[in-house]
């Protein structure tokens, strides 16, 4: 492939323009994202059983923090191609993505075997509610099954986003959640195949954005040069890709498993509120979009402008992406606080399952007020390859706060949701104490290497 300049440059000119430009196909990326694990729910919620809702919100939460945690593995791609594309030493891009995709192909086929049969204990696990285990195992080994098809697709956004290209990751996701509403529809509404029929949906979606997205890429030019010969193991790069993805990874898959027991924490109330829950975690997947969008948006134009040696462009991108996310935040806080129920009965019928799942969208509505802060500086620290630090005050937050106050809350009398879902802002502003301590520090440090 020849070398294209067609991608963007975040190193030289205005800053709020292109963050914007490179920001608006991210958001509408995730949004799609959202949307094709809302549709799962969605249909279900429609046309199947609260059992089936607990199913699939469920065994969606464990493949969701599976499919997290290849995502930010591959955050090691996105970073090391933003700082050599920054440094202009595009030529080793090839290098780069031959041995990334060689790398998380046997990632792939590792999580291919290992998961299907490892499904029952993983429901166990997650407390899944008796009358919904068998349908959550059956949910978790179809998908698990698909290990390798959702590795492809978080890859190819990966690569592009490093190159400072988000269009084409926006077309992998759009054709996967067409494909996705579509399997739906004729899987779980038409056939009536429940839980079954919304695993099928999902990796069948997967596998058609695959195809048809390699096809697309195919076609396109790149700002490095790739051929056959790239496709090569190469220790050293593989080596960078997995100290800063690793990080990330770690830091994002505990986490996730805070998450997961949080919800084993709730799935041990009863069906109701577990169902609640997995309905208020779909919501919660859309009005986090924008602090989302910045935080990879923000990864990609600080990696670039650190190779580039402007850090003090990184840090005004910063503070102009945590001003424009904050005021989405603040409509985010007023819809999901006081309008709750309006947005979980778009995805249940069942009127207690709406309530248990408004009564949690409460404690996440003043999480949004934080998020804008927080994402931003994850994304931030990214980029600048402090990926150590964002994996401990993740750590921190999910299991020196989230994990203890929702276990608390949980044994207060008389339980409810909202009380246990307040674990989440808790976290958060921990976090952010703990991401301006060291944003002194490292401004100290910078100032001193200049001095």
């Amino acid at each position: 492939m020849k070398v294209s300049e067609q991608r963007i440059d975040f190193t030289t000119g205005p800053i709020v323009a292109p963050l914007l430009k490179f920001a608006g196909p991210v958001l509408l990326a995730l949004f799609l994202q959202a949307m094709y694990g809302a549709v799962d729910l969605l249909v279900v919620g429609k046309f199947a059983s609260p059992a089936d809702v607990s199913a699939v919100s469920t065994g969606s939460q464990i493949m969701m923090t599976i499919t997290n945690l290849i995502s930010s593995l591959c955050m090691g791609i996105t970073i090391l191609l933003g700082q050599k594309i920054g440094e202009k030493k595009t030529e080793e891009g090839g290098r780069i993505a031959g041995s990334g995709l060689l790398l998380f192909l046997s990632v792939g086929v590792v999580l291919t075997l290992l998961i299907p049969p490892l499904s029952p204990k993983l429901a166990g696990i997650m407390h899944a509610p008796q009358e919904a285990f068998d349908l959550t195992a059956q949910y978790i080994r179809i998908c698990g099954a698909g290990s390798i098809i959702i590795i492809a697709y978080n890859l190819i956004g990966g690569i592009f986003r490093g190159m400072g290209d988000s269009n084409t990751p926006l077309v992998t996701v759009l054709i996967a959640c067409i494909s996705n509403i579509a399997g739906d529809l004729l899987l779980v509404a038409g056939f009536h195949l429940g839980t079954r029929g919304a695993a099928i949906a999902t990796v069948a979606a997967q596998l058609i954005s695959v195809v048809i997205s390699c096809a697309l890429i195919s076609r396109k030019t790149l700002p490095f040069e790739f051929h056959r010969r790239s496709i090569r193991w190469d220790g050293r790069i593989v080596r960078k890709i997995l100290f800063l993805g690793t990080l990330i990874a770690l830091q994002d898959l505990l986490v996730g498993i805070s998450f997961l027991v949080v919800l084993a924490i709730v799935n041990s109330i009863g069906l109701t509120e577990s169902a609640g829950v997995g309905v208020a975690e779909k919501v919660c997947a859309f009005i986090m979009l924008v602090p989302s969008a910045f935080m990879q948006s923000m990864s990609a134009f600080v990696a670039q402008n650190r190779g580039a040696g402007r850090t003090d462009r990184a840090f005004r991108g910063f503070k102009s992406a945590v001003a424009i996310s904050f005021a989405f935040g603040a409509l985010m806080f007023y819809l999901a606080f006081f309008h709750g129920d309006l947005l979980s009965g778009i995805f249940a019928n069942d009127a207690a399952v709406i309530a248990a799942s408004a009564d949690y969208l409460k404690a996440y509505g003043i999480d949004c007020l934080l998020t804008c802060f927080l994402f931003c500086f994850i994304g931030f620290y990214n980029g600048m390859g402090q990926t150590a630090f964002v994996m401990a005050q993740g750590i921190l937050g999910a299991f020196a706060v989230r994990v203890p106050v929702s276990y608390m809350m949980s044994r207060w009398e008389p339980v409810s949701l909202f009380h246990i879902g307040l674990a989440t802002p808790c976290s958060t502003v921990l976090q952010i104490t703990l991401c301006f301590i060291y944003l002194a520090f490292l401004l100290r440090r910078i100032n001193t290497q200049k001095g």
